[in-house]
């Protein structure tokens, strides 16, 4: 047993004997490898350095200083010589690199000579970079580092920037660096911020509530809701082509002759149903809009007896772009001329009421009193006279009474005259119209089918004289409107239940012309705004007709007839003159183009219709010396 412990004893102490001699071996390997790694990195330091002098044109020897030994001088006739050569250091070198000490001399003066300089000037070179961005700075501004072209500098996982250990001008990198900009480094903070973004807070339904019972949100999906309509009923062709490629053969030329061609027709089936279109009016401030008003619909009696609605032609939407009612029936509506945002309408009660399209409000703003200061009478009439500065609203009623009215106060009109003629009876007036730049005298068409001339100022305000010629009641009146070379606004149309549009002047108390190829009620005539000689008239039995006075007056130009045949009672020029509204007693509004070469007027139209109006003066005086000559049996 013993000798078996000592065995143990002897083997534990040689293996530690052997692990000491191992770990004693392990450092001295260690260190060998450390001294040569040293010497390598001196010798490719050393190598790295006259490659980067000899890339610069420079070359090694005349980099290396070089030690100078200096002897005495001596002068030899009169001038100095050194007694001793200049001498360099020989190129052997100990292991270690240490170099060979010389034994310092007294210094003199040396004798200065030129030498030669050579300069090296190399730019760095720019960088371009060109970025798609806005010209708006962004919050995070960069910094301006110096930058080596190989990356010489390093990045760490973290994303800091580090330098490397070995200086990166003598590794590798021989062009010269430059200045560029780089973004600041985003910490840890930064990125932890960015996920820790607050969610939106979750609203609770009282404050729902409110937010939906407020009138800026009823403003806001009010606008909303009109645009966002639109766009769904925007039908563009994207595939459209304007070189008329995609056309077939005569396609392109198929309309280029149309006179009447329909364009779109308005109906809105809450408020338009069973509803007669009663008057029309365009915008002057956004021509693409189209005002109508209409009466009452007697199937719906829960429903306002009064409605106006804002049509809008830019868009193809099929609804109304603005709905107004009343309590009373619509007879009339226009848009107040300097004030775009107003709606003027007459009803059949009597009262004038406005509304205005910048309040969230259907109901009118304004509203007359029913009393027997104002009208009484349905008002068949309304219209906005005057200037930008001076202006007023004015209206009449089949009650006789002219009225004008504050568009800041309707509580009484202004002025309130009654249109009598030499005693008679108070004149029932159906329609009224003043002449191009009148503000002061007008025509009005009454129920018993004469046509009186007014004025509202002067020494006799009142009705003037009096127009006979039709044997019906007068239902639409329109002055000459359009401008050019000769001046026609003394001359005035007219259209009645007999069947007939009269041609007057106010100059002669008879009819110029009688127009009478119609074979029903003539619900309304207007002029063109822009043709001298063209004028539109509408009837009973649906049919729209476009007369020319310079080319026929017999026949109208162009006609058409609606295919529901229900009856057009009124319509309305554009101000272009190039689309005509005619609006019927179902409630439907038909919008029309009409040709260029029809509603475009040539150079010469005006000269043209003073030559047919001269002509249809003889011929009213041959056709009455006719009348008189002829015998009666």
């Amino acid at each position: 047993m013993l000798s078996r412990k000592e065995e143990l004893e002897r083997k534990k102490a040689r293996l530690q004997a052997m692990r000491e001699e191992k770990k004693k071996k392990e450092e001295r390997r260690k260190k060998e490898g450390e001294d040569s790694t040293v010497q390598e990195s001196k010798g490719d330091l050393r190598a790295e350095t006259e490659q980067l002098l000899k890339d610069l044109g420079i070359s090694a020897e005349e980099a290396s200083p070089k030690p100078v030994r200096v002897a005495r001088a001596a002068t030899v006739d009169g001038a100095q010589v050194a007694s001793s050569a200049v001498s360099t250091s020989s190129d052997q070198e100990s292991g270690d690199g240490v170099q060979p000490s010389f034994s310092p001399s007294p210094r003199r003066g040396a004798k200065l000579g030129l030498s030669k300089l050579s300069q090296t000037n190399i730019p760095p070179k720019e960088q371009v970079v060109y970025t798609k961005q806005t010209q708006t700075p962004s919050e995070s501004t960069d910094k301006s580092v110096l930058v080596y072209p190989d990356n010489a500098l390093s990045t760490d996982e973290e994303g800091d920037m580090s330098l490397p250990e070995t200086p990166p001008i003598l590794k590798r990198h021989h062009a010269l660096p430059h200045v560029a900009s780089v973004k600041p480094a985003e910490t840890e903070a930064d990125a932890q911020l960015k996920q820790e973004a607050a969610p939106p807070c979750e609203l609770s339904e009282e404050e729902k509530e409110k937010i939906v019972a407020s009138a800026e949100f009823a403003r806001f999906f009010d606008r909303a809701s009109r645009v966002v309509e639109r766009a769904l009923c925007e039908d563009s062709d994207i595939f459209l082509d304007y070189t008329g490629g995609d056309k077939e053969e005569g396609e392109g030329e198929k309309d280029t002759g149309a006179k009447l061609s329909l364009n779109r027709t308005f109906y809105d089936e809450k408020w338009s149903k069973h509803r007669t279109v009663t008057s029309m009016d365009w915008s002057t401030q956004f021509p693409e809009l189209l005002m109508a008003s209409y009466n009452q619909n007697e199937d719906a009696g829960h429903e306002p007896e009064g409605v106006v609605l804002v049509w809008n032609q830019r868009f193809k939407k099929t609804t109304p772009e603005y709905v107004f009612h009343c309590q009373s029936g619509v007879m009339s509506a226009t848009f107040a001329t300097f004030h775009p945002n107003l709606v003027i309408g007459g009803t059949y009660s009597g009262q004038i009421v406005v509304w205005d399209n910048r309040l969230n409000k259907r109901t009118p703003v304004q509203r007359s009193p029913l009393s027997a200061s104002a009208h009484t009478h349905p008002v068949y009439c309304v219209n906005v006279v005057g200037s930008q500065n001076a202006h007023n609203l004015v209206s009449v009623s089949t009650d006789g009474k002219f009225c004008t009215w504050s568009l800041d106060m309707l509580s009484q009109p202004q002025e309130s005259m009654e249109l009598q003629h030499k005693q008679a009876k108070a004149v029932a007036a159906t329609c009224m119209c003043f002449p191009y730049g009148d503000v002061n005298n007008f025509v009005v068409g009454s129920e018993e089918g004469a046509v009186y001339t007014a004025c509202r100022h002067g020494s006799k305000p009142g009705v003037l004289d009096m127009f006979e010629g039709h044997m019906s009641p007068v239902t639409g009146i329109d002055c000459h409107v359009a401008q050019g070379q000769v001046d026609f606004s003394y001359l005035f149309l007219t259209s009645s239940f007999d069947w007939t549009v009269k041609l007057w002047s106010l100059k002669e108390n008879r009819p110029l012309y009688s127009f009478e190829d119609n074979g029903d009620y003539v619900y309304d005539v207007q002029w063109s705004p822009t043709h001298p000689a063209l004028f539109g008239t509408v009837d009973g039995m649906g049919k729209l007709d476009l007369w020319n006075l310079n080319t026929d007056t017999e026949v109208p130009l162009a006609s058409v007839t609606i295919e529901e045949s229900t009856a057009l009672n009124h319509l309305r020029w554009s101000q272009s003159g190039h689309q005509i509204a005619a609006g019927d007693d179902m409630g439907k509004i038909h919008v029309y183009d009409v040709g260029e070469h029809v509603a475009t007027p040539k150079s010469d139209e005006w000269s043209k219709l003073v030559h047919t109006l001269q002509d249809l003066k003889n011929n009213k005086v041959d056709a009455e010396e006719a009348l008189i000559s002829t015998p009666i049996r």
